[in-house]
């Protein structure tokens, strides 16, 4: 069958489109015939949209591996992109300690992801900051200026306009924002130092970053002091402040592992879960800028999360 043998049927209505495979056509698999009828769309896609039940086959939903046989009539109705979502207003929950007209400060729930991306297109802080803010569809990425991962709960400054952005940006390039960090990590670590290591993706593991060697390493500064230890499920663990510098991807939980402490709980860099924790224990306790309207530095601090606490609660403190 080759590209002209299926011809798309005049229609009243736009949508949906329909399509008929004529008689004289060779059977072949329903998502290879539909890739090649709307080629603008990736073939995982369209295969998406079949199992979704928005492609029919003689008024029944079709079925990926199924045959488009001679005299089907075939119907589609297309499918947003899951990336059109992505600046979509959407009402997510999420705490805002304070505010002014040149920022919101916001104390991140674990879970959230900050901003959207591959496989979050919708559901996440961006969404929930323009449902709140709808002013800010017009700064980019809506304000937002600098992210925490998706399991680390805690604070991040989100800007109203593109005056305080710029402001806040060049803040955190000169390091005069101040972000510290509470991190429970494995094993115990008894004095404070920093980790100067440069920190890119993995070489091996595309979800993960490291330290040198990695691809396009970028310059990495995470100060660490010890504020007790104790013992969880017969394990030693350390609670640890952490303070940037920088702000890499995956920052902390990178340097702590290069010193042999990954963070209780993050798997992905050798964390293992304990007393009960189901996330790595990061949290954004702290945070300070200097206000864009004032000139004046501002401090903000955000307690916990419950689930943090409960795993503190829980450990068996020396003395």
């Amino acid at each position: 069958m080759t590209d002209t043998d299926i011809t798309k049927e005049s229609l009243a209505a736009p949508e949906p489109l329909e399509f008929l495979v004529p008689y004289t056509a060779l059977p072949e698999r329903l998502d290879k015939v539909i890739a090649r009828l709307i080629p603008e769309h990736s073939r995982s896609r369209l295969q998406g949209w079949i199992e979704a039940g928005h492609v029919l086959v003689n008024g029944q939903p079709g079925r990926v591996k199924q045959m488009a046989n001679p005299g089907d009539k075939l119907v589609v109705w297309e499918q947003a992109p899951p990336e059109a979502l992505a600046f979509t207003p959407e009402d997510v929950d999420f705490q805002v300690v304070d505010q002014s007209s040149d920022w919101i400060v916001v104390n991140k729930p674990a879970g959230l992801v900050t901003h959207p991306g591959a496989g979050n297109w919708s559901g996440t802080l961006l969404n929930g900051l323009l449902y709140r803010y709808p002013e800010l569809a017009t700064v980019a990425r809506a304000g937002i200026v600098h992210r925490l991962d998706k399991d680390t709960s805690g604070l991040l400054v989100v800007a109203r306009h593109e005056k305080a952005q710029t402001h806040l940006i060049r803040q955190l390039q000169a390091r005069s924002v101040s972000r510290e960090y509470v991190a429970l990590v494995h094993g115990l670590l008894t004095r404070p130092g920093s980790v100067k290591l440069a920190i890119g993706r993995d070489t091996r593991v595309p979800v993960r970053m490291a330290v040198e060697p990695a691809i396009a390493p970028k310059p990495a500064v995470t100060h660490y002091a010890p504020v007790r230890a104790g013992r969880i499920d017969d394990a030693a663990v350390t609670e640890v402040a952490c303070k940037l510098e920088t702000g890499r991807t995956h920052q902390i939980r990178v340097h702590m592992m290069s010193l042999h402490h990954p963070l209780v709980a993050d798997a992905l860099y050798g964390g293992k879960a304990l007393g009960g924790a189901s996330r790595q224990l990061l949290h954004a306790r702290a945070l300070s800028f200097d206000d864009y309207g004032s000139g004046q530095r501002v401090s903000f601090v955000a307690s916990l999360a419950a689930d943090f606490q409960q795993v503190l609660d829980d450990i068996a403190w020396n003395t």
